[in-house]
């Protein structure tokens, strides 16, 4: 496991990074620099965007609504993640808000709203799920940030899917009880995992699932879980057997 200096400061930033190159930061990011971490100029800080790897900088220049930072030097290359594709039936504000931060944490790439039969919030805000999911990563060390993308309905994901992407699922039914021996079915490389909203998938979107060639069913076990925490856990089991976790003689 990669080791991170975690009481260094973390910020990311919608810029291109390289040497030299200067970050004029916007005024949320200028209050938070100033007000809330009090640094001033010659003070470093690690920045990160997603795709140029994280940098240390300098600020250079401070004012009372102004704040500009210099790039010094790559302390660590963009990393390649694991193409891992969550879809998820939204939640509530608060349960959302969790379930984005831990699945950026457990190195989600892509993001998937889908509105289920079940499905209890169907208004989504993709800009509060892309703060999150910014907060998480800037707090956990994490260069990379996933793809949020617009709410889409079950049938017309389902009648879309590419099959070459398989699709594991949760399934309170499943017919083998352990998901690690279920998951061995399962190739390796960019992988999909679907969490249905609390009431569970309806029995004819189980069924569409049952009947798809690209779908495995697992199990979670004897236990009744929320929605948030069966996202840990599904991705968890996942990431052990087929995740950036498994081991190097399995590869």
């Amino acid at each position: 496991m990669p080791i991170h200096d975690f009481n260094a400061q973390r910020l990311f930033v919608d810029h291109d990074l390289s040497a030299g190159c200067r970050i004029e930061c916007p005024s949320a990011q200028v209050n938070y620099l100033i007000n809330v971490l009090r640094l001033k100029p010659g003070d470093p800080i690690f920045v990160f965007n997603g795709r140029d790897g994280e940098w240390r900088c300098l600020v250079c220049d401070v004012a009372k609504r102004r704040c500009v930072l210099e790039a010094e030097t790559c302390v660590r290359p963009q990393e390649l993640n694991q193409t891992l594709h969550y879809f998820f039936a939204p939640l509530k504000k608060g349960r959302l808000d969790y379930m984005v931060q831990k699945a950026v944490e457990l190195g989600v790439s892509h993001l998937h709203p889908v509105l289920t039969q079940r499905t209890v919030a169907d208004r989504v805000k993709l800009d509060r799920m892309r703060a999150n999911a910014i907060e998480a990563a800037e707090q956990c060390g994490i260069l990379s940030l996933p793809n949020i993308l617009e709410p889409i309905k079950f049938g017309p994901l389902i009648d879309s899917w590419q099959e070459e992407l398989p699709l594991v699922f949760c399934d309170e039914l499943a017919r083998v009880e352990n998901p690690i021996e279920a998951l061995k079915t399962v190739p390796p490389g960019p992988l999909g995992v679907f969490v249905g909203p609390e009431g569970g998938f309806s029995t004819d979107e189980r069924q569409r699932l049952l009947d798809a060639p690209f779908a495995h069913p697992i199990s979670l076990g004897p236990r009744i879980m929320r929605a948030d925490t069966a996202a840990i856990a599904a991705l968890t089991i996942v990431n052990t057997v087929l995740g950036d976790w498994r081991s190097k003689s399995d590869c």
